[in-house]
């Protein structure tokens, strides 16, 4: 239905929650598949998913910013690691 419109700008607010593994798996080729010019949000618990799909990344922790970046250093940064993937993921 969002898309209907040719937006340029959607905020998804978790959309993988409640979805089986492989309606998540269609989750993410939606949405690496939207077109370039369409600008997304994204607020999702699930970083497996969320660090696939999307260029920058900023990590919250008790209300506050904790972390800023692509998603290759948010994956590899210890901080978020130990809060968020229980140590090395």
């Amino acid at each position: 239905m969002a898309l209907a419109g040719a937006p340029r700008l959607i905020l998804f607010d978790e959309p993988a929650a409640g979805l089986s593994p492989a309606e998540r798996r269609e989750l993410v080729a939606l949405l690496t598949s939207l077109p370039a010019h369409m600008s997304y949000v994204l607020i999702e618990h699930d970083l497996d998913i969320a660090l696939k799909v999307v260029e920058q990344v900023t990590v919250m922790h008790n209300g506050r910013v904790l972390k800023h970046g692509t998603p290759h250093e948010i994956e590899n940064d210890a901080q978020v690691q130990a809060i968020y993937m229980g140590g090395k993921h």
